[in-house]
């Protein structure tokens, strides 16, 4: 594994993301939520632009990002235009991020705990990942369903 292999997975993970806000028909249904549906798509938007803006870009590109969880899911009615544009800016912050971590970076200690865990940057990167691609298809299945 290396940056240069992630980086294509986080890159069409995060275009589908900007395709699939894109794809809503009425941009007030990005916001709905009903019956066990606890997120909308909005908050899933803004919830994986917060997380990797906080743990690939201060953490690791040094971004000087605060991160602040609760508005991610507590903000409603954003502008599609300002979604789009906030998954567009973390594609940038991805980009030059990655290409400053070299393979035997991959192995060394990411610089914070992670669920209370020393982990490695190879592992975060994986996981970080994997929890994009896990809401995106919540926001997909959230699309249909509205």
């Amino acid at each position: 594994m290396t940056t240069s292999s992630l980086l294509p997975w986080y890159l069409r993970d995060l275009n589908k993301l900007k395709e699939e806000i894109a794809s809503y028909k009425n941009e007030n249904d990005l916001w709905v939520v009903k019956g066990d549906i606890n997120n909308s798509a909005g908050n899933l938007a803004l919830h994986l632009t917060g997380n990797l803006k906080h743990f690939i870009g201060a953490l690791l590109g040094n971004t000087g990002y605060v991160r602040n969880r609760d508005k991610e899911f507590a903000d409603k009615n954003i502008p599609r235009p300002t979604l789009l544009k906030e998954i567009d800016d973390m594609i940038s912050i991805l980009e030059k991020t990655l290409s400053g971590i070299k393979e035997e970076d991959l192995g060394k200690e990411y610089p914070a705990p992670f669920l209370g865990e020393k982990r490695t940057i190879g592992y975060l990167l994986l996981t970080l990942l994997m929890h994009l691609n896990y809401h995106l298809g919540q926001i997909n299945y959230h699309r249909r369903l509205i």
